[in-house]
Parts: structure tokens; sequence; C-alpha cells
């Protein structure tokens, strides 16, 4: 299931997934396969684009 609330936060924030994936230590590629749905993140790095993003972990991967 693509994660459009991660690619949404990203663009509010102005980062590229380049920019994202530098700051939580990850290649462009995992944020982009993340934000595709073909990536499940490991709760470390949840943890580390939340706090990039500013959004709780509910915000940006809880699935309704």
């Amino acid at each position: 299931m693509k994660n459009l609330k991660l690619k949404a936060a990203r663009a509010e924030k102005d980062l590229s997934q380049a920019d994202l994936a530098e700051k939580v230590g990850v290649s462009r590629q995992t944020i982009s396969a993340i934000e595709k749905g073909d990536y499940n993140p490991t709760i470390n790095l949840c943890i580390r684009i939340c706090k990039v993003l500013e959004r709780t972990l509910d915000e940006l991967f809880w699935v309704e």
C-alpha cells in the first residue's frame, strides 16, 4: 500500500526523497520504496523519519 501520508509530510517540509534519506541515514531508493509501499521499514527507521518530519508514528504509518 502506498504511503501517501509520508509523501505529503515530506512535501510539506519541502524535502526531496534524497534530502529525507540523507537526514535519516538511508538511500533515496529506500525512501522511494517506502512511499510506493514496496518496503516495510524497521521501527527504528520509522521513528527517525517521524522525528525529521515532526509527525507521530500514527500520523505517518498507521493504516486505516
